[in-house]
């Protein structure tokens, strides 16, 4: 078991009617409030109402529209406010990227230089506003970690930055902000969920109560994503898949795991970043696509990995460890294409043009090759390809 250190100053408020609690938790850290939200569904659903009616008191400036995948521009917008009106405290409103696009506010409103030198610097990031976060989608789990990402379409980049000082002070979680939320987004959001487990479970060294822990939210999330699917107001199934992308991405699960970066979301970033698609998407595409090359480029290792997964996670009883990896696959594969999101590349208008410069720029800044199966170059070109 590896060494860790462990600490999640995230205050977690969970469950209906939550929300009231709202200035509570706010205003210890100030009244001058950015407010940050998307395109407008949380007007739609009355929790805008609801926040404005709750901090009435405050001083609130806005700052909306903000991108799927949050982009620059809405960094430096926000950066703007809280520098013009003395900001105090950040408040997010919405799904993941609306967290992500706060955090990088947070951060770059406090720093002498420029948001896009922070978020690409090596240079630790040594302060930030606080930011209090109220998720109204299962996916990122950005409401409780330490990291973000954000795009910039000039360059074609979309990169993820990390820090302690921008973990949220307090996150509000209501399943019931969640009903609204399409099919479409949903099932992205559950393959985005899916990912932060596999990208902890599939590693260099793990531990028995890890696995065991990464395996049972993923049996959750298998369990109720096509119930919330099906049954969008379904308290249940949207308050699991909630709690499972909380916990999916905060460490809480691969303490003493020996952790390394993963191909599948590095390589999706690529994609993102040059064609604006919903993360998850991207993700659901590639994973299958990566779970076979890597387990033909190094059977020795993955295959008992793999098999491992299969039995565990899909009850799969063969007894033979190629077969029982090779089922894995399958029925992970199977599982995504149900969701009811694209199979392919080609499917979301992407085709090969940019695949080199996509995979020369993932392996300068992704540190591919200290995955678990290290990628180079040519690698994640095959993968891309089997990808179409």
């Amino acid at each position: 078991m590896e060494n860790f250190q462990f600490c999640i100053g995230t205050n977690i408020l969970f469950g209906k009617g939550q929300i009231t609690r709202l200035s509570e938790v706010v205003k210890p850290y100030g009244k001058r409030i950015l407010l940050t939200y998307g395109g407008g569904s949380i007007k739609r659903i009355g929790l805008y109402e609801k926040v404005r009616e709750l901090l009435s008191d405050c001083e609130v400036y806005e700052l909306n529209g903000i991108e799927p995948n949050p982009r620059l521009a809405s960094v430096e917008a926000g950066v703007c406010i809280c520098k013009e009106h003395g900001i105090e405290v950040v408040l997010a409103v919405g799904g993941g990227s609306v967290i992500d696009c706060s955090k990088a506010i947070a951060a770059a409103a406090v720093y002498e230089g420029s948001a896009w030198e922070l978020i690409t610097s090596a240079t630790p990031i040594q302060k930030a506003l606080p930011l209090i976060a109220v998720p109204t989608m299962a996916a990122t789990g950005s409401e409780m970690d330490a990291g973000a990402v954000v795009s910039n379409p000039q360059t074609k980049e979309k990169r993820s930055f990390f820090s302690p000082h921008i973990l949220p002070k307090a996150s509000i979680l209501d399943p019931i902000y969640t009903f609204t939320v399409s099919a479409y987004q949903t099932a992205s959001g559950t393959a985005d969920i899916l990912s932060h487990l596999l990208e902890q479970y599939f590693s260099a060294k793990t531990t028995f109560m890890s696995d065991l822990m990464v395996e049972s939210v993923m049996k959750t999330v298998i369990r109720y994503a096509s119930i919330a699917i099906a049954e969008p107001d379904n308290y249940e199934a949207r308050a699991q898949l909630l709690w499972a992308s909380n916990i999916a991405d905060n460490a809480m699960l691969c303490c003493g795991n020996k952790l390394c970066v993963f191909g599948v979301h590095a390589m999706e970033h690529e994609l993102s970043a040059y064609y604006d698609i919903p993360h998850g998407v991207g993700l659901a595409i590639l994973t299958p696509r990566w779970m076979r090359y890597v387990l033909q480029k190094s059977p020795e290792v993955v295959t008992p990995r793999f098999a491992h997964f299969a039995r565990a996670v899909w009850s799969v009883e063969e007894t033979d460890d190629t077969i029982v990896a090779r089922q894995g696959i399958e029925m992970t594969e199977h599982f995504l294409r149900n969701l009811g999101i694209q199979a392919k590349l080609t499917e979301v208008g992407i085709g090969t043009e940019h695949f080199e410069a996509m995979a020369e720029h993932c392996v300068a800044t992704e540190s591919v090759g200290y995955a678990w199966i290290p990628l180079d170059k040519d690698d994640i070109i095959r993968i891309f390809t089997m990808s179409l």
